[in-house]
């Protein structure tokens, strides 16, 4: 059944966004374990959130323009494009979400220490993990690129 499905999605649009959508799981689930391991505790939230290591949206994008390119080209207009984008949420995870992040962490500070106890302001904490380091960027990225080349590789076995 994997087969046939496979082989009908083989060099088609299907397969980019079977591909992106593998590079996006792929990502969250490494995610969900390497902050286990860090953390010494399970916590399956992680596999919902945003930000840490790797960068799934990082992921995401270059496994989609990574499969663009084995499909279409790499010199074609639409892997253009697709790079384009990649670039663009790439520096955006590790620049202003990750600017994002570094406010929320100071305006959390602010809070806990200046507002007391009886203040009539909500104590409400700002998410503080949005953003990416470059190395949780580039190590997404990579993972993409493996996953389009992995899909690709597995595809044309079976074809």
């Amino acid at each position: 059944m994997i087969k046939t499905f496979l082989q009908k999605v083989d060099s088609t649009g299907y397969e980019v966004i079977l591909c992106l959508i593998l590079g996006n799981l792929t990502a969250q689930i490494l995610k969900t374990f390497i902050t286990a391991i860090q953390k010494r505790k399970f916590n399956f939230s992680v596999l919902f959130s945003t930000g840490g290591m790797p960068s799934s949206h990082s992921s995401t994008v270059t496994s989609m323009a990574t499969a663009i390119g084995l499909i279409e080209g790499w010199d074609s207009t639409m892997f253009a494009l697709a790079f384009c984008l990649a670039i663009v949420v790439m520096y955006d995870a590790a620049g202003v979400r990750r600017a994002a992040s570094r406010q929320a962490w100071i305006l959390n500070r602010i809070i806990k220490e200046i507002i007391s106890e009886g203040h009539i302001l909500k104590k409400e904490r700002l998410k503080e993990l949005l953003g990416h380091t470059p190395t949780e960027v580039l190590a997404g990225g990579i993972l993409g690129v493996g996953v389009a080349f992995g899909l690709r590789h597995y595809i044309e076995s079976l074809v």
